[in-house]
């Protein structure tokens, strides 16, 4: 189990958000905390602390009037810590390369893959000829519905047909390297992680994966160890305290440091 780091960016700025409320529409999203830093400040601390593996998101669409400078701060994240993080947000077969060349370690791709609700298997066959396997991330970001968890796309709008299961994370990790996991409904709120998705996935033998949703105190962590067995990385963005929240930085530091070889 370790710590994996984020940097969200909307409307041009490093924030935290409520994920289940994030729209196209006006660029909106009831939003937990805007920094005064940039994303370069981020992932310059990130590489001091040599915390690899985080992610990058970009969470305006192309098209929206904020997209362009929201791009620019995720590529001065990537020149700032070079083969340091990952990105995700409006990832394709045609712009992945872009940015691995601009620095990304892998890119992280959701929507490309599960367009107009079903799995597009062509669309990832794309993506794997043009960066290979080993430098994919999918995004399996769900939302529960009739008792199931089904992957949520186009920033955690859209239903897909695909649910959650050992045989579709089988699957789906022969096209990847890592497998990225929010869970939608207690993303951004800090009021404790989604207990049926964290044992799902600690009982999965396969690729890394990392959680992010809900997990908001020390003792939230403690209890995602047990839950997930101790076998998936987690991320934590609106309850950290460089993001306003109350879990400290320092103390997610120390879980890498305890497991380091």
């Amino acid at each position: 189990m370790k710590f994996r780091p984020c940097i969200d960016i909307h409307n041009g700025k490093v924030k935290q958000i409520v994920g289940g409320s994030l729209r196209d529409e006006g660029n909106q999203a009831n939003t937990n905390f805007t920094s005064e830093l940039d994303a370069a400040w981020y992932a310059g601390l990130y590489q001091k602390d040599r915390l690899k593996g985080g992610h990058i998101i970009l969470l305006n669409p192309e098209g929206s009037e904020y997209y362009e400078e929201t791009k620019r701060q995720a590529l001065e994240a990537l020149r700032a810590y070079p083969q340091g993080m990952q990105i995700g947000g409006g990832i394709t077969a045609d712009n992945a390369a872009g940015y691995l060349e601009a620095g990304a370690s892998h890119v992280i791709v959701t929507s490309y893959v599960f367009r107009d609700g079903r799995f597009q298997k062509e669309n990832l066959e794309k993506l794997v000829a043009a960066v290979t396997k080993e430098k994919i991330v999918l995004d399996l970001s769900c939302r529960k519905k009739d008792g199931k968890y089904f992957v949520v796309t186009d920033r955690w709008q859209k239903f897909t047909e695909a649910a959650l299961s050992p045989q579709i994370l089988d699957e789906l990790a022969e096209y990847c390297d890592e497998f990225l996991i929010h869970g939608v409904d207690v993303e951004g709120k800090g009021a404790g992680m989604d207990d049926g998705l964290v044992r799902m996935l600690g009982e999965w033998d396969g690729i890394p994966v990392t959680y992010a949703g809900g997990i908001g105190s020390p003792e939230d962590l403690e209890r995602f160890e047990k839950e997930s067995r101790g076998k998936i990385d987690f991320t934590i963005g609106s309850a950290l305290d460089l993001f306003g929240g109350k879990i400290p930085y320092e103390y997610c530091k120390t879980v890498n440091n305890v497991n380091k070889p």
